[in-house]
């Protein structure tokens, strides 16, 4: 494992493939969650891990199709053509100057969704604007949208007209379970030549049925890396072309207005990242994965690595793309203040269309109690936040009143002759009435 790989087998689409093995429960409704944590005032008490369900997990799919356990029924998609189907609200942008949605990873289903409202109300009433959560990358059925916890969020995402709902897609089945090089290369070219198209295609469908249709969608996310199966590394041209095919037949969908976001993890990992660019045609946000790691690294060297956060936004920039973060936090170097000071300060200035953080342990500081001194600074940078995170709001500025002018002698008659005569002269002109001087 490359020092700058986040994590191995301790990943969000893991513990969602785990929850979905219930179809027949999703099916029936909405998983009911546990209660949210009650953080203190002064520091956030969580679960010192992610919550795992308590069901077995889902048994490794076989290169086969899976037959696909009865999914939760599918609203049919809302023709763009049909004056009765409703419209979805439009998905924010960075308006000038900056102003940014964040929010955090909290839970994948219905618990994230609660949650948030209680990291909010933790951040004194702060507007997390980005609802996130991961499609299972066990099965092709969970790939193209089966989960039942998609209602939930759809739900929140109806919720305000200015909220981005970000969902990361995996690109093949079986994505955590060490599929080994040359099985990989001979999927990434089956793909390419469009074996898989309508898996996406069905998840494009279920996406604008649900009133999503403008879903951020992370697809392939940290590509670069070792872990999942949908990586680059063994044929990035494969990859390339596999990723322009998914995305080709996902907009070919009426209705849907998504937006896709190539996101690798930090530094150069298996592959540099800029090998697997599928251009810019296909691709709406560059953002990048970002951990405090490896051990001892300095935020300032995070930077300034090939393949780092520089390069990051500079290549962004160079293609015209706004750039994202939708994995960020806390890993190899402990409580660590200084990188989540850093870490804010550097979005405040390079303005994300979103960023969330990865809200549990050993990465997060609401629901991690291991990290009180990142969340001291967390907090009170983003307390209250309804903008840009990273920068405190200011009270509306109080006007100074203008000086006034010296009033007039007594015994003499002012005379008005404007505003901008007395600041020329620097006092009211008067006309004394009465007797000249020395005529008495």
């Amino acid at each position: 494992m490359s020092p700058h790989q986040p994590r191995t087998r301790m990943r969000r689409p893991a513990l969602v493939a785990a929850a979905v093995a219930v179809t027949a429960a999703l099916a029936a409704g909405p998983v009911r969650a546990a209660d949210p944590p009650d953080p203190a005032p002064s520091a956030p008490a969580a679960p010192s891990a992610p919550p795992v369900p308590s069901v077995e997990p889902v048994p490794s799919a076989s290169p086969a199709e899976p037959v696909p356990s009865a999914p939760p029924a599918e609203p049919a998609p809302s023709d763009p053509a049909d004056p009765a189907a409703p419209d979805a609200p439009s998905a924010p942008e960075v308006p000038p100057g900056g102003a940014p949605a964040f929010g955090a990873y909290l839970d994948y289903g219905p618990r994230g969704v609660t949650r948030m409202t209680e990291l909010s109300r933790w951040l004194d009433g702060a507007d997390l604007r980005v609802g996130h959560t991961y499609l299972p990358g066990d099965r092709w059925s969970n790939i193209a949208g089966a989960p039942g916890f998609l209602e939930a969020w759809a739900d929140w995402r109806a919720g305000g007209a200015d909220r981005l709902f970000v969902l990361n897609v995996p690109m093949l089945e079986r994505n955590e379970e060490g599929v080994p090089d040359p099985e990989v290369r001979r999927l990434l070219r089956a793909g390419a030549a469009g074996r898989f198209d309508h898996h996406f295609r069905a998840l494009a469908e279920r996406l604008v049925g649900l009133g999503v249709p403008d879903t951020v969608l992370v697809l392939g996310w940290e590509m670069n890396g070792t872990t999942y199966t949908h990586r680059c590394a063994p044929d990035p041209e494969a990859w390339k072309a596999y990723w322009n095919r998914i995305v080709t037949a996902m907009r070919a969908v009426p209705g849907q207005r998504f937006r896709f976001d190539f996101a690798p993890s930090r530094g150069r990992d298996a592959v540099p990242w800029t090998e697997c660019y599928p251009g810019d045609d296909t691709v709406d946000i560059i953002g990048m994965d970002s951990y405090d790691q490896p051990h001892g690294m300095p935020f300032d060297e995070q930077v300034t690595e090939p393949y780092g956060l520089q390069a990051h936004v500079d290549f962004a920039r160079e293609h015209g793309k706004p750039v994202s973060y939708p994995e960020w936090g806390l890993f190899r170097n402990g409580d660590n203040a200084e990188y989540m000071r850093r870490m804010l300060a550097w979005m405040d200035e390079h303005r994300p269309l979103y960023n969330t953080l990865t809200d549990y342990c050993p990465h997060g500081v609401w629901t991690c109690a291991d990290n009180p001194r990142a969340a001291r600074v967390y907090r009170s940078l983003l307390s209250g936040r309804t903008d840009r995170p990273g920068t405190p709001q200011s009270p509306a500025p109080v006007p100074t009143p203008p000086p006034t002018a010296p009033p007039a002698p007594a015994g003499c008659t002012p005379l008005d002759l404007g505003e901008w005569f007395e600041r020329w002269y620097g006092r009211e002109l008067c006309l004394r009435l009465g007797p000249l001087p020395g005529t008495r």
